[in-house]
This record gives structure tokens, C-alpha cells and sequence, in this order.
């Protein structure tokens, strides 16, 4: 298995870096956690084929997380895409993403596609064959996104298990989404700050003995995070960086 980093920064793009958007490729599928507002921009940079993607997971409904959507969908279209799409996540995703289609683009989402998209509403704790994937939503907050949920994936192909957190309170269901995971990307936006909706490095080190990821990578970090790089000692993400796990 293999992950890139297209994207690895927060919403306010901290350090230059793009909006939260991951590629993951096995033997079989390539497919994206997340799809933040500047992903497609990242996807072309990084040399990544947007017709490659057969799936996209998304964790919850914030812009830099779901807002690189519209592009994708928009793109597609343009690059005349006949592969099928399957985009799945929280419940709510049938009915928001044609209205940030229309927000962003009007009357977009009311275009026939030339391709199909399958849109999968995925259901806490509830394991989701999706494509190749077996995928695994745990919530990890109800109130970081008013219309919906906030789900930790846990994603399961080829023998591996690949856990990200997306934007997490420490919760119980984050522990079980990433217990003995082989690859868990968590958040790490502060580094002891505490603050609603969010995850610092303070409080996931407290935690790491009732996980035992086999490999952990921090990512969506703030200036904060960034600035103490080098004092660190866990593996940091950063765009473009690639992980074989």
C-alpha cells in the first residue's frame, strides 16, 4: 500500500500547505481520504490523474475536507471521464453535495453526467465494502459540523489497515478506529492547546499506549505544530510526501 500526501494543512493554509486530501493506491484501487478545497489544484501539481480515482471517503462536511468536490465533479466532466465514481461518507452527503455544487458553480449539479457516480451514505460502526475498500466510520464528534457527523475512517484492503482521524475530539471511538492500524494518520493542530472539535499532540501522546499503531503520522497542523518541527519526534506529514506501509 502506498499514501501521498496531496494535501496536509489545515483550513487556513498553515505553512503554505493544501487543504487535507491523501491518495491511497493498492494493487487493485487508488481512491482519496478527504478532498479539501485546493485538492484538485494539489492533484495536478503533484502530477496525479483525477480520472485514476475510482473512490473518495470523506470524513466530515468542512470545506478544506469536502469542498474540493465540486472541482472534482466540474473536472471530470470537462475531461469528458467515463469511469465510474463512488463518493462516500457521512450521512447528509446525497443532499449537500449538490447544494455546494449549485453554491459554488449554480445549476451545476442539475448537468447529466456522462459517468457515473455512486454516492454512499456511510453509518457509524457499520463496516462498508466501498469498491475494494471495507471502511469503517467511528464519530468522533457530533457537533464539529452542524449538518452532520464527524467520522474517524478505518479502512481495511489487501490485509493492511489504514486509519485517519479527520478532525477528532479524543474520544473512545477514536482509540477503536485506530487500535493496532498499520498506517494512522491522526490531527495534530496544536501541541497543547485545547480546543473544541480538535486534536493536539499533548493529548494523543497520553493516549498512544491504548492504540499501538504500527506506524503514526501527524498531519492538518497549525503554525504552532509547524514551528516546533524540528523538537518533534513523531513522523510529520507534509505535501507530496509518500508513505509505503
Amino acid at each position: 500500500m502506498r499514501l501521498q500526501f496531496l494535501g496536509s494543512g489545515d483550513a487556513f493554509g498553515s505553512g503554505g500547505r493544501f487543504n487535507t486530501c491523501m491518495l491511497v493506491e493498492s494493487a487493485t484501487t487508488r481512491f482519496l481520504l478527504d478532498c479539501g478545497a485546493s485538492s484538485l489544484i494539489a492533484m495536478k501539481q503533484f502530477g496525479v490523474s483525477p480520472d485514476s480515482i475510482e473512490t473518495i471517503l470523506i470524513t466530515h462536511y468542512h470545506v478544506d475536507h469536502f469542498g474540493g468536490l465540486p472541482y472534482f465533479i466540474l473536472d471530470a466532466q470537462f475531461s469528458k471521464r467515463s469511469t465510474p465514481l463512488t463518493i462516500a461518507g457521512p450521512p447528509g452527503l446525497r443532499s449537500l453535495l449538490p447544494q455546494a455544487m449549485d453554491l459554488f458553480f449554480p445549476r451545476s449539479s442539475k448537468i447529466p453526467q456522462k459517468f457515473e457516480i455512486r454516492i454512499l451514505e456511510l453509518e457509524p460502526r457499520v463496516q462498508t465494502v466501498v469498491n475494494d475498500l471495507a471502511v469503517t466510520p467511528y464519530v468522533v464528534s457530533t457537533e464539529h459540523v452542524a449538518a452532520s457527523l464527524s467520522f474517524a475512517l478505518r479502512v481495511e484492503t489487501e490485509g493492511r489497515i489504514l486509519t485517519y482521524s479527520g478532525d477528532a475530539d479524543w474520544c473512545d471511538e477514536l482509540a477503536e478506529a485506530a487500535r493496532g492500524a498499520d498506517l494512522f494518520v491522526c490531527e495534530a493542530y496544536f501541541y497543547e492547546k485545547a480546543i473544541r472539535y480538535h486534536l493536539n499532540l499533548s493529548t494523543l501522546e497520553k493516549h498512544l499506549t491504548e492504540i499501538h499503531p504500527r506506524r503514526l503520522i501527524l498531519t492538518h497542523m497549525n503554525n504552532d505544530m509547524l514551528a516546533r518541527g524540528s523538537t518533534i519526534s513523531h513522523e510529520m506529514a507534509y505535501d507530496g510526501k509518500v508513505v509505503d506501509f
